[in-house]
């Protein structure tokens, strides 16, 4: 294992954040810059972009954190982005230094969505 500036330390979060529900499809932790350190497709599942269609998506999510960023200070910083998709539910968790972008089986409830995120905030606290 790397130390804390490798990116190997990243796949066993990027894995515990797989594991926590089997409707968990994808999960990427991505650099401010919005640049992948790591992701996986879980195992079974096919992606619905292309690499590079990916690779665009992460950096369109960085940058969308710059933007929201101005409006910390009249409301508050972000806890999460939530997007509800036909064939897919989209998770943004924003901890301190990096970005962690999931992708989730739509047709998960609410609840257990919201428990998820909640779960990835915890995992990811020290990213």
């Amino acid at each position: 294992m790397k130390n804390g500036n490798g990116k190997a330390h990243l796949v066993p979060i990027v894995e515990d954040i797989l594991s926590i529900d089997p409707g968990m499809r994808f999960a990427a932790i991505i650099d401010l810059k919005g640049n992948i350190s790591e992701a996986i497709m879980k195992e079974g599942k096919t992606s619905l972009k292309t690499q590079r269609e990916e690779e665009h998506f992460c950096k369109q999510v960085a940058l969308r954190r710059k933007m929201r960023k101005q409006f910390d200070k009249s409301l508050g910083p972000v806890n999460y982005v939530h997007i509800e998709r036909e064939k897919v539910t989209q998770i943004v968790v924003y901890p301190k230094r990096k970005t962690v972008y999931v992708t989730i089986e739509p047709d998960i409830d609410i609840k257990r969505k919201l428990e998820i995120v909640e779960l990835i905030k915890k995992k990811t606290v020290r990213l």
